[in-house]
C-alpha cells in the first residue's frame, strides 16, 4: 500500500513508523533484524531505510596515497526487499540526488517497481564530508525538485530517453522532506516553504519533517503549509535525545533549536544513561501532544537502535 493509503485507512488514528540506517559493509543484517523485532508489536505500516552518500578513502599504493570513492553503507534496496519479505511491511527507500546520476536513479526506481516497493523518499542529500556545500553529481539532480519530477514522469511511463507504452507503469507514492525550522541552507522559512510547494506541485504525496523538539514549531509549520492550500499529510519526525553531546551536535548539524527545559534536564544528568531516560520521557510527552494535535504518523529516527524507541512506543501505542 501507499503511505497515503495507510494514513487514509487509519481513519484519524495516529500510526507508528521508524527509520533505519543500513549496516556498514561487512556487518550482518541480523543486528538490524534484532532491533526491528521488538518494534513490530506496534504494527508499523511502513519502515524507512536511509541511503548514505559516497565518501572518499585513501589507500596506500607504491608509497603514495590513492584516493578512492566508496560507499560504507550500501544495501538500501536489498534491506528494503528483505524487510518487506521477512515482516510483510511496506518499506520506503531513500532516493538521493547526491551521488547518483539520473540514469542510476532510473535503474533504482525500475528495481523498486519490480520488487513491489511502491513508496520512495525523494531527498537531495547532504554534502560529502570533504565539501563545504552540496555539489550536484555530474549527470545528477541538483535539487530534490528535479528528483520528484523524474519519479512523477516515470509514473506516467516517461523515462529519461523515451516514452514507453505500457500498462505496467510505476505508481510510486513520493515522500519529501519538510523543515519546521527551515533547511539549514535556506535564507528564510518563507523561501524554504516555496521550495516545498514546488515539490508538491511536481508530484510529492506526503511530507516527513526534520526532527524538532518544540511541538509549536511543527504545528506552526503545518498551519503555514495549509495556508498555501496544500493538504497532503505532514508527518512529524521525532528523535529522542540519547547522549549529552546531542546538545551541541544536533543544533550544529541540523540548525535546530532545543527548548531550554530539555537543555536543563540533560545538563542535570550525571550519565548518558540518565540522558537517555530524559530523551525517552521528553519524546513521550512530545508524541502525546502530537497525537492529540492530529499528527497522521509518528515517525521515529531510530538510528538502527530500538530500545529507546520501544520504550516510547510502549507508552503510546
Amino acid at each position: 500500500m501507499k503511505i497515503t493509503e495507510h494514513i487514509k485507512a487509519a481513519n484519524g488514528k495516529t500510526l507508528f513508523s521508524f527509520e533505519l540506517i543500513p549496516p556498514r559493509k561487512g556487518k550482518s543484517i541480523q543486528e538490524l533484524y534484532n532491533n526491528i523485532d521488538p518494534l513490530m508489536e506496534f504494527k508499523p505500516p511502513f519502515i524507512d531505510v536511509t541511503t548514505s552518500r559516497e565518501e572518499y578513502i585513501y589507500i596506500e599504493k607504491d608509497g603514495l596515497l590513492d584516493k578512492k570513492v566508496t560507499r560504507m553503507r550500501p544495501g538500501t534496496l536489498g534491506i528494503c526487499a528483505s524487510i518487506k519479505h521477512k515482516y510483510n511491511v511496506d518499506t520506503v527507500p531513500h532516493v538521493l540526488c547526491g551521488g547518483f546520476t539520473k540514469e542510476e536513479t532510473e535503474y533504482l526506481l525500475v528495481d523498486c517497481h519490480f520488487l513491489g516497493i511502491h513508496n520512495v523518499m525523494a531527498l537531495r542529500g547532504d554534502a560529502m564530508k570533504e565539501q563545504q556545500y552540496f555539489e550536484a553529481t555530474d549527470g545528477g539532480h541538483e535539487y530534490a525538485l528535479g528528483l520528484v519530477e523524474q519519479i512523477a514522469e516515470m509514473n506516467k511511463g516517461r523515462y529519461l530517453n523515451n516514452v514507453v507504452e505500457t500498462s505496467d507503469c510505476s505508481n510510486f507514492c513520493i515522500g519529501v522532506a519538510g523543515y519546521p525550522e527551515k533547511h539549514l541552507e535556506a535564507p528564510s522559512l518563507k523561501t524554504d516553504l516555496k521550495r516545498l510547494i514546488q515539490k508538491v506541485e511536481a508530484g510529492a504525496d506526503y511530507v516527513v519533517t526534520q526532527m524538532f523538539f518544540d511541538n509549536k514549531k511543527y504545528f506552526e509549520f503545518v498551519d503555514l503549509v495549509r495556508a498555501e492550500g496544500i493538504d497532503i499529510p505532514i508527518i512529524p519526525g521525532i528523535k529522542p535525545i540519547a547522549v549529552k553531546r546531542h546538545l551541541q551536535l544536533l543544533p550544529q548539524v541540523f540548525k535546530i533549536d532545543l527548548p531550554q527545559d530539555l537543555i536543563d534536564a540533560v545538563d542535570d544528568c550525571k550519565s548518558n544513561t540518565e540522558v537517555r531516560q530524559v530523551g525517552i520521557e521528553w519524546a513521550i510527552q512530545q508524541s502525546k501532544e502530537l497525537m492529540d494535535g492530529g499528527a497522521p504518523v509518528l515517525h521515529y529516527y531510530s538510528m538502527g537502535k530500538s530500545d529507546n524507541v520501544h520504550a516510547i512506543a510502549s507508552a503510546l501505542f
